[in-house]
């Protein structure tokens, strides 16, 4: 008797720590996605042509990774903070060059392009997450190893950073910027198409173009 209610106590203080423990693990998820939230507002809020941009690109990240057979929930969820956070370096570049409407000089285009490594900056030693850099480190890599910032070639480049890549062509392709309208669906799918392997991960690429057959995209800009 004495060793049954040993057992039924030890299990009911286990139970009860492992309560707190949740608590407190979803107390850190709602903190983690309330920061995420912040930094994701502030990097759209800097152009209004770009205004949530980076939550298209985060749900267009999940969409992809689901269709390419990922399906652990936890992995959906970490894609989608990564895909939130992509852009995360622009924070650093002027408005007046990250708003121009003319077409930019040189030294600005380089000044663009360093939000790349500017992001990385900002985000590598954020331990909260596994792998939360390297949306923002490795998004503007090409499959074939002439992007940037470290000209990485093909699986040398995170998946998720692959998979972003295409979500972020997307995006930018389908809305209106302070140089262009947004172009055509039809038109976005067939620049997918003809720069599968070497701007964009053949699988990923695949995935678009399964899901834009199936109608998936149709509706989603215009909302």
């Amino acid at each position: 008797v004495v060793a049954l209610v040993s057992v039924i106590l030890i299990y009911q203080s286990n139970e009860q720590t492992i309560k707190t423990q949740k608590k407190h693990r979803q107390e850190l998820e709602e903190f983690t996605k309330s920061i995420i939230g912040a930094f994701t507002n502030c990097i759209d809020g800097k152009d209004a042509y770009t205004n949530g941009h980076s939550y298209r690109v985060a749900l267009y990240t999940t969409m992809l990774a689901n269709k390419m057979g990922i399906t652990d929930q936890a992995t959906l969820d970490k894609y989608y903070n990564i895909g939130l956070l992509h852009d995360i370096g622009k924070i650093s570049i002027p408005d007046a060059i990250l708003t121009k409407p003319g077409k930019l000089t040189p030294d600005e285009f380089e000044t663009i392009r360093s939000h790349a490594q500017e992001g990385y900056k900002i985000l590598k030693d954020v331990k909260i997450q596994e792998d939360i850099a390297a949306g923002a480190h490795y998004h503007h890599e090409r499959y074939d190893g002439t992007g940037y910032p470290d000209g990485l070639i093909g699986k040398d480049i995170p998946l998720v950073a692959r998979i972003i890549a295409v979500a972020d062509a997307f995006d930018a392709m389908s809305s209106t910027r302070s140089y262009r309208k947004k172009l055509p669906l039809d038109y976005i799918a067939q620049e997918i198409e003809t720069y599968s392997g070497t701007q964009f991960d053949p699988e990923v690429a695949n995935a678009f173009l399964s899901l834009y057959e199936e109608g998936a995209f149709d509706n989603l800009r215009d909302e």
